[in-house]
């Protein structure tokens, strides 16, 4: 008896030992694997993982599902536990001047055009240089990082050394050089600058991180033959073209009187509208002209913070998310917002629909939600490469903590998101499957350099603007 007891119990422990090498076996050895967090995915259906885990092999999301079937189906080199806090698609903002964070609070309370022609626009003059882009470049990526943006789309001079800093933060970017009709710090021309643009889509075309795009600044900065040109560069190359439009009442007016047409009817007469535009801000948009910015197939990226700090005016969100036009979010730059925060982009939108229409169900947190990631990613062509949590997806997504005396209790993680939380609540950020920030902790800047710099350009720009 004691014989066939010893045999039986050798035989459930050689059985056991061969079922734990077995279930090793089948398991898929992966890079990462991201644990015990509520994933909320912004996918076509809308899916909320209460217990969910998802597994990253290189930049790749493979799988996404709950944490008992992630954990059956993958082993990871390297493993975050979420400690119960939110997982979500890393922030989309798509309009923003990231070197412009150097000259935060410099003018405030002000027009946008006496904003940028008495103070914007000389200081640039006196102070931009790729050193001072650089060090901005650098201020701004800290600040993305830390607030949960993964990618930015970005308009600014010397764009290659914007595009050098974004790569070396681990970010992603849209970044286009700025085409402009005056002499500016990094070309004298329009042909200057569009020859610089060429230049720069040839040196990054095909980025892992960077998309190079061509970004003629506005209707009221350049005359339609640039216009033209930068269209017709960016098609030639297949690059996104990035233009301010329709912004205040006082662009409409001028176009109306130089051209006899409506900022939309006037790019639209030029040819310049369709696939891989997007236009900033959209303000003063009718709704013949959003059936028309939907029928171009044109993306719009929404500022509400600029738009009411600058008393431009209330975009016609409502309308565009009826039609279906491609509708981002954005921060637009720290100059003129003052920060890069998209949490507060996203609740600023929300808040501002319900009182503009009087409509508390107008640009539910859900919508917010969708422009700050899967809606921005659709206004810049890369709905298929980021702005969900999906198998086949880049690995961009951030850890959100939902543990403070704000967040508790929480009932609705989505209306978390876009009502309560802030961008310091961001605990780890991920981009292309590098992990850029875990637990607040910066692993691809160096905090205390990029902050001493920083200061150090704010003196010269107070002194420059003196």
């Amino acid at each position: 008896m004691k014989i066939r007891l010893v045999t039986l119990a050798l035989l459930l422990l050689v059985g056991g030992a061969l079922a734990v090498v077995w279930s090793q076996g089948t398991q898929r050895q992966v890079s990462l694997v991201v644990t015990n967090a509520t994933i909320v995915t912004m996918d076509a259906a809308g899916r909320v993982i209460p217990n969910g885990a998802l597994a990253v092999d290189g930049s790749d999301i493979v799988g996404v599902d709950t944490a008992e079937a992630i954990g059956r189906q993958f082993r990871g080199a390297e493993t975050i536990d979420a400690g119960g806090q939110v997982v979500m698609p890393g922030l989309i903002n798509t309009h923003t001047h990231a070197p412009m964070v150097l000259f935060r609070g410099l003018a405030d309370d002000l027009s946008l055009m006496e904003w940028l022609t008495k103070y914007i626009f000389p200081a640039e003059a006196k102070t931009v240089s790729p050193e001072f882009v650089r060090a901005g470049t650098r201020l701004a990526a800290l600040e993305m990082i830390q607030s949960g943006t993964t990618t930015y789309a970005d308009m600014y001079y010397f764009e290659e050394e914007i595009a050098k800093e974004t790569k070396t933060a681990g970010m992603r970017g849209v970044l286009g050089e700025t085409v402009i009709q005056f002499p500016v710090a990094d070309a004298k021309t329009p042909a200057e600058a569009l020859a610089r643009a060429e230049t720069f889509i040839k040196a990054f075309k095909g980025d892992a991180l960077i998309t190079p795009a061509v970004a003629p600044h506005a209707i009221y900065t350049n005359d339609g033959a640039t216009l033209t040109a930068a269209r017709n560069l960016s098609k030639r190359y297949g690059v996104p073209t990035l233009i301010h439009l329709a912004e205040t009442q006082d662009e409409v007016k001028t176009t109306q009187e130089k051209y006899q047409q409506s900022p939309v009817a006037y790019l639209d007469s030029l040819g310049f509208l369709g696939p891989g535009v997007l236009l900033a801000h959209a303000v003063w948009v009718s709704d013949a002209e959003v059936d028309v910015l939907k029928a171009r197939g044109v993306g719009v990226s929404h500022n509400p913070e600029s738009n009411m700090k600058l008393a431009s005016g209330t975009a016609p969100v409502p309308a565009y998310l009826k039609a279906g036009v491609a509708l981002g979010l954005g921060t637009d730059g720290a100059a003129s917002n003052n920060d890069l925060d998209m949490f507060e982009s996203m609740r600023m939108a929300a808040f501002l629909h319900k009182l503009q229409s009087m409509d508390p169900r107008v640009v539910s947190a859900k919508e917010a939600l969708q422009m700050a990631t899967i809606g921005g990613a659709r206004a810049l062509g890369m709905e298929r490469q980021i702005g969900s949590l999906e198998t086949g997806k880049k690995a961009d997504l951030i850890v959100v903590g939902m543990s403070s005396a704000r967040q508790t209790p929480m009932f609705d993680p989505i209306s978390h998101l876009v009502y309560v939380t802030r961008g310091d609540d961001v605990r780890t950020t991920i981009v292309n499957g590098r992990v850029l920030m875990r637990d607040r902790k910066m692993l691809t800047l160096n905090e205390p350099a990029i902050l001493q710099d920083a200061r150090g350009w704010a003196d010269k720009v107070r002194a420059a603007v003196k």
